[in-house]
């Protein structure tokens, strides 16, 4: 097990990695934790927990892992974001900033990879895993929030598809949700 927001996890992963298998790839970063507090109440201890996690940890893994993929001359970077990227909405300030910054450094990274490594954005809406079983302050299921939930399996699909592009392809970013999530 790798905690992402941990860089001496990342270095042992990337060692065992590099030990075992070589350079990799593909990098899928799906890590994330989410949290849900209002603003003017929240714990900012608990604010670096999730920027550590959602943003620094996939910031981290690209710094490990990318390198290798360059020198390689290929490779695929998957970055698993949120709808919340792009949408506000109360008590969901930290969670929805820190996927839009991850947005923001796929884009960076796609600019100073190409055309070697190929970036891609998944987006997906309420997904019915164990992410809301691990939120740091607040708590839903998929159920309460209303809009039915999409499988893990779509998300899974909605990766391979970018990935089975032919080289020269490259699908940068992918929004998928319940079709009754009104953002």
């Amino acid at each position: 097990m790798c905690n992402v927001a941990s860089a001496a996890d990342i270095d042992a992963l990337f060692s065992g990695v590099q030990e075992k298998v070589g350079t990799p790839d593909i990098l899928i970063c799906s890590a994330g934790r989410g949290i849900h507090e209002k603003l003017t109440e929240g714990d900012p201890e608990k604010w670096r927990e999730i920027i550590d996690t959602n943003l620094l940890g996939a910031l981290r893994m690209i710094r490990a892992f990318v390198p290798g993929m360059l020198a390689a001359g290929a490779g695929d970077v998957v970055l698993i974001s949120s709808v919340s990227a792009g949408q506000a909405y109360p008590y969901g300030g930290i969670y929805a900033a820190t996927k839009s910054a991850l947005e923001v450094v796929a884009e960076t990274l796609r600019q100073e990879v190409l055309p070697i490594v190929r970036v891609t954005v998944v987006a997906p809406g309420v997904t019915d895993t164990p992410f809301f079983k691990n939120t740091i302050s607040g708590f839903h299921t998929a159920e309460d929030i209303g809009y039915g939930a999409i499988a893990a399996d779509d998300v899974a699909e909605a990766v391979l598809y970018a990935l089975s592009k032919p080289p020269g392809v490259s699908v940068n970013h992918i929004t998928l949700r319940p079709t009754a999530q009104p953002f």
